[in-house]
């Protein structure tokens, strides 16, 4: 069984390998530099407990701006894709729920991540395939400041779909895998 601290650092070297090597996220580099990421482990099962975690993320960032970002790491959990996108529509709905949409917005990264529509294979689906299933919290004002200084923020989702099929699904799967 792998330890909380592996898990995060296995994440960390993902974020720092593909997120940040790969350029997926303009904006990771600099909160990974100002050490304003948050790294939450929850090893409770189920989607009860799932969105419990979501919920206190989202009141801890409420309490501590000095949080930027958070991503929540369920390393015992959502391992079907289905299960965790379930987990996502949810978190989403509670967003509204809780008063917090405008405020924060979650992403998603899972091993399995297939894009609607997509081939299982398509080395795109990399783009957010990560080392384990996780919910990435971001501030929508911060968000939203760094799209200003960022010009056609609009064609980095095909950008990072190119640059994956570029590379290849075979290439991609390895740099995954070689964070773990």
């Amino acid at each position: 069984m792998t330890s909380d601290e592996e898990v995060i650092q296995q994440t960390k070297k993902w974020v720092q390998e593909v997120v940040i090597g790969c350029n997926f996220c303009p904006f990771a580099g600099k909160v990974v530099k100002q050490d304003t990421i948050r790294y939450e482990i929850e090893n409770g099962t189920g989607l009860k407990v799932g969105l419990e975690s979501f919920i206190k993320a989202c009141m801890l960032m409420d309490d501590d701006m000095a949080i930027e970002t958070m991503l929540i790491i369920f390393p015992l959990s959502f391992e079907q894709f289905d299960d965790y996108l379930d987990l996502v529509s949810m978190a989403e709905k509670l967003l509204e729920k809780e008063g917090y949409e405008g405020i924060y917005q979650v992403a998603s990264f899972h091993p399995q991540y297939l894009f609607a529509g997509a081939p299982v294979a398509d080395a795109a689906n990399y783009t957010n395939r990560s080392v384990y299933p996780m919910l990435h919290i971001l501030r929508e004002a911060s968000i939203e400041k760094a799209l200003l200084k960022y010009p056609d923020s609009d064609q980095i989702p095909e950008r990072n779909i190119n640059f994956a099929r570029e590379k290849g699904a075979v290439y991609m799967k390895m740099l995954r895998d070689s964070c773990v």
